[in-house]
């Protein structure tokens, strides 16, 4: 099975780049810089569905615990804040020649950045207590709270008045993207989960064989 994601995934790869640079045409305002969508939408969406992931696995890990969905929610928490963290740096590449800054405090770029820290804070967390056990329940509480600010990132554009435009799928408004935009977005946000669940599965397996190894 992981082998299969990571041929899908090289094969998405290759196909989001090749739609990305030789298909999608270039936006009529911003010209090419505006091509870094392909990676910014893709890798925030993708960073949802890893804490969606990390809010029920930490919900069932404190229900029944069993070790799996700790690993599970563990597993998650990892690429999801990579996946954050590059929507961070291809935001701020897209924001300095359209915005003429790399940051500003905009609603979308800071509570994207609470997100990120909530995150990297649950990491340490894990990493920092000793008795395993204990340090599960603390991160699965963390896990929980922290996918509180998913809705509030995607909708702070629509909340409050901000600089970042309005959400280019999963809005509440319609919007106008060309047919081969929003196919060439489709195909990497395929891409991404993809590369998602082969990262998670490789965990979730590193993961079982450290608890062997601590047993």
């Amino acid at each position: 099975m992981t082998r299969i994601l990571g041929w899908g995934t090289a094969l998405g790869l290759l196909a989001g780049l090749a739609l990305g640079f030789g298909y999608a045409p270039k936006d009529a305002v911003q010209g090419n810089v505006q091509r870094i969508m392909y990676l910014h939408v893709p890798s925030i969406l993708t960073a949802y569905v890893a804490f969606a992931l990390v809010l029920g696995a930490s919900l069932a890990y404190l229900t029944t615990g069993r070790s799996r969905w700790d690993r599970l929610a563990r597993a998650s928490a990892e690429p999801g804040v990579i996946f954050t963290g590059i929507t961070l740096v291809s935001g701020s590449i897209w924001g300095k020649p359209t915005w003429g800054t790399w940051w500003t405090w905009d609603a979308r770029l800071t509570s994207t950045a609470i997100l990120f820290l909530t995150y990297v804070g649950y990491l340490l967390l894990r990493a920092m207590v000793e008795e395993p056990e204990r340090g599960a329940k603390y991160a699965a509480v963390v896990g929980i709270l922290g996918a509180v600010n998913i809705p509030i990132v995607h909708f702070s554009v629509v909340w409050w008045r901000t600089l970042h435009q309005p959400p280019t799928i999963l809005s509440p408004e319609p919007v106008s993207l060309p047919g081969s935009m929003r196919v060439t977005l489709a195909v990497n946000l395929a891409a991404f989960t993809l590369i998602f669940f082969y990262l998670l599965a490789k965990r979730v397996s590193l993961a079982r064989l450290e608890e062997e190894a601590r047993a």
